[in-house]
């Protein structure tokens, strides 16, 4: 295996599959059976979840939510989605704990760092939710704290499309693939592969990201084996 620790940021919608909302059993497994794989070849997996199949703090604040309520009902959204999939990769066999930023056990235990890193080395898939904590705060940022916090070697981010293009493939035919870019690049581009602070906070501490397509089975042992697929971000 290429890489030895993994931080594994997965948006919520990609949890709805072919649903309008909520949690989709058949791609909950087919992530819990992808996951379950690399963690038997012996990859330390840490996983930050979105919300966004439940509620997102941001366009709840556009239909009248309050900001900071919004973003607290999306941190619970997301500890929804970790014990989902906590409770899915059981199903395969494969242990995995729920640590949570904002306190409520006995849902999950209280995040430290400390406790992340003897659970990770124990070979446990470590899920941390509720974002950071703190309102005005995106999972993307989430995941990059707990990447660099966790010193992983790099943070796999799962999405519904394979790379990093010049413009959104889904709307414009003629957007062609990166297969590798700089952070520098991305700003120049403004190109939205992460907001600005979790993109910030990856560069400052050289944490590479790897943009690629979750939703085909098998890419996920793919990209931790070290093939060329999907895009690479590095200083």
């Amino acid at each position: 295996m290429k890489f030895k620790r993994v931080l594994l940021k997965l948006s919520g919608e990609s949890l709805m599959g072919e649903q309008k909302y909520g949690i989709d059993d058949k791609r909950l497994g087919e992530y819990a059976k992808q996951i379950s794989e690399i963690v038997r070849r012996g990859v330390q997996v840490g996983i930050v979840i979105g919300g966004g199949n439940i509620f997102r703090g941001l366009s709840g604040a556009g239909r009248g939510f309050d900001r900071v309520k919004g973003d607290q009902m999306g941190m619970l959204a997301t500890v929804i989605n970790s014990l989902a999939l906590a409770s899915a990769l059981d199903n395969e066999g494969v242990k995995a704990r729920v640590l949570t930023a904002v306190r409520m056990e006995p849902i999950g235990e209280f995040y430290t760092r400390d406790k992340a890193i003897e659970t990770l080395e124990r070979g446990e898939v470590t899920i941390f939710s509720a974002g950071t904590g703190n309102p005005y705060f995106t999972t993307d940022t989430g995941s990059s704290l707990r990447g660099i916090e966790i010193k992983a070697d790099v943070m796999l981010k799962g999405t519904r499309v394979d790379g990093i293009y010049t413009a959104d493939p889904e709307k414009d035919p003629t957007a062609t693939k990166f297969d590798e870019i700089t952070y520098d690049e991305i700003y120049k581009r403004g190109l939205k592969v992460m907001d600005l602070t979790a993109t910030t906070m990856c560069k400052e501490n050289n944490l590479p990201i790897i943009v690629f397509d979750m939703d085909t089975v098998g890419n996920l042992m793919k990209v931790v084996s070290g093939e060329n697929i999907g895009t690479l971000v590095h200083n």
